[in-house]
């Protein structure tokens, strides 16, 4: 059996997202004193006495609304308690009880679920009589809790991991796991092509820019391979984004998740063609160093005649020049046009991104190189390149040893990397080089 799940559900601003950060030891939820930060669920690996558990965050419940972004809140919140093993039901102690507790109260009974009463903000202890109230739930002790300064925690989790089934497998290796990033500017479809690829709805989708603000990750196994997918938050310019806003903090989240990314997905709206936010975007994904697929989504919105896919692609890489050497896929997350290649895609340019040279068949790949393009000449001296040798992979990385690191001319060192490309591939995938003098004396 897999690690077990622990959702973490409750009205908003009851201060789930600060125990969920506290407990996963690093600040992966964004916490604001505004309800309705957290709108997606979004899970954490965490550990306590041995015991390893997936930690799921959700946004605040609230029963009675008509606002759809709250209703759709909602809906995550219960796919987490119908999927979880345990419920950590947080309340706030300075408010007290409320109608609202008592609805989800309710709701959290249907379940049939374990559920822990967690009272939160119950930060000295002359707050401890505020706890009494909280047994008309009807769900057993309460658990007077302090997230913010750390105080009754580890009573809490000493309940929390009594709570697993007998069988949880709490220490199973982590295999090969292939993360993948989806990133691209509001309302492109990056949540729409997420649940689609999961087969479920894992992230909130509305036309409604900024509706995705976490970078939320999500496991799962397709063909026997281990994925991570990380949705993400829109990208915006940034002279449209207030300092100090949660949209900032959300931004930096995306950009985070490419940094950890091992493929990211470049998803481009078909009906506005590739823009200039478009063009940050990707050229960030291609700055770090990470294998990409561009995905241009909503193609069934698309007048299509004999020759319309191929003309868009030429214009993509056009505007694109400098990641010409990616893949592109024409999707409909909403249709799922094409979205089954999504994943075969990923794991090609994975594929490319980890593959390894060996140093003499490198040597003789650049010996045909620069035999029939001799290196130029600069000031009366001519280039030499002794050798070469792969320093690393993901993105793979060249060392050559030269005579002279300044004889190297762009124009050449791009010329060297389409022959690479020419005879191992790499598709999907920046290729790095970097240059080391050597003595002639030494060689």
């Amino acid at each position: 059996m897999a690690k077990p799940l622990v959702a973490v559900v409750g009205r908003p601003n009851v201060g789930k997202s600060t125990f969920f950060n506290k407990i996963a030891g690093r600040r992966i939820s964004i916490v604001e004193d505004t309800p309705g930060v957290t709108r997606d669920r979004i899970y954490a690996d965490c550990e306590w006495l041995n015991h390893k558990f997936t930690l799921i965050d959700t946004g605040g419940i609230e029963p009675r609304t008509d606002d759809i972004l709250l209703k759709q809140m909602r809906r995550q919140a219960e796919v987490a308690i119908d999927t979880c093993d345990v419920i950590l039901f947080f309340t706030d102690g300075r408010t007290g009880m409320t109608a609202d507790d008592q609805d989800v109260a309710t709701m959290l009974r249907r379940s049939h679920k374990p559920v822990i009463l967690v009272v939160n903000k119950v930060d000295h202890q002359e707050m401890s009589d505020t706890i009494y109230d909280f047994y008309g739930l009807g769900l057993g002790q309460p658990f007077a809790i302090s997230s913010t300064n750390m105080l009754g925690l580890g009573d809490l989790l000493d309940e929390l991991v009594a709570h697993f089934p007998a069988d949880a497998d709490t220490s199973a290796e982590e295999e090969q796991t292939i993360n993948i990033a989806v990133v691209g500017r509001p309302n492109v479809g990056k949540s729409s092509l997420v649940n689609r690829i999961l087969g479920q709805e894992r992230s909130m989708v509305s036309d409604i820019a900024g509706t995705t603000r976490d970078a939320i990750d999500t496991a799962f196994v397709r063909d026997g391979q281990r994925y991570n997918i990380i949705d993400t938050a829109g990208i915006r310019r940034k002279r449209a984004i207030e300092e100090e806003s949660i949209e900032r903090y959300s931004i930096v989240r995306a950009l985070a998740a490419v940094r950890r990314c091992d493929v990211a997905l470049i998803v481009i709206n078909a009906e506005d063609g590739v823009t200039e936010q478009d063009t940050k975007v990707a050229g960030y994904v291609h700055e770090e160093g990470k294998a990409c697929v561009i995905i241009v989504n909503k193609w069934d919105a698309i007048e299509k005649e004999t020759g319309t896919m191929e003309a868009y692609r030429k214009e993509v890489i056009e505007k694109l020049k400098f990641m010409d050497y990616a893949p592109v896929l024409f999707i409909s997350a909403l249709t799922g046009q094409r979205v089954v290649k999504v994943l075969d895609s990923v794991k090609a340019v994975y594929e490319q991104t980890s593959r390894r040279i060996t140093t003499g068949l490198l040597n003789d790949i650049l010996g045909d190189a620069t035999a029939a393009l001799q290196p130029p000449i600069s000031g009366g001296r001519r280039l030499k390149i002794y050798y070469a040798t792969q320093q690393s992979v993901c993105p793979p990385t060249f060392v050559f040893f030269v005579n002279n690191e300044e004889l190297m001319h762009f124009a050449y060192q791009r010329y060297l990397e389409n022959q690479f490309r020419k005879s191992f591939g790499f598709e999907g995938t920046p290729i790095h080089f970097i240059l080391r003098e050597k003595n002639q004396k030494e060689n």
